[in-house]
């Protein structure tokens, strides 16, 4: 049984360390970016993506509008984080499943890593 892989994309440290901490241990596999741009190039899709509205030098709103225009990733769920305030409205715009508004609980990542892998292990 593989575990679902979960690609967190966020320019704060912190933020990242903490998104890795939690979901690995549920179980997930985590890919942590600085910037989000390794997204497109992963080897093999993963089950989910939590990508921040404004990373240093890269919109995740645009990442989130390529990744979900490619019929090759279009069905991976990709979960917008942010403080901004018209966040639904730019998830809306870039095909984004879901917001997940800064500051969050940690019970929060873990409900919507689960709706949107069914689980950490498969």
């Amino acid at each position: 049984m593989r575990k679902k892989k979960i690609y967190v994309a966020d320019d704060d440290v912190n933020i990242l360390e903490l998104m890795h901490t939690i979901l690995e241990l549920q179980g997930y596999e985590v890919t942590t970016s600085p910037d989000g741009l390794s997204l497109h190039t992963l080897k093999e899709n993963p089950d989910m993506v939590f990508l921040d509205i404004a990373m240093s030098g890269t919109d995740g709103s645009e990442i989130c509008h390529q990744y979900k225009k490619n019929p090759d990733t279009s069905d991976v769920p990709v979960v917008l984080v942010s403080a901004n305030t018209n966040l639904q409205e730019i998830a809306g715009n870039c095909g984004a499943n879901d917001v997940l508004p800064k500051p969050f609980d940690i019970s929060t990542v873990v409900e919507l890593a689960r709706k949107y892998t069914v689980a950490g292990k498969k």
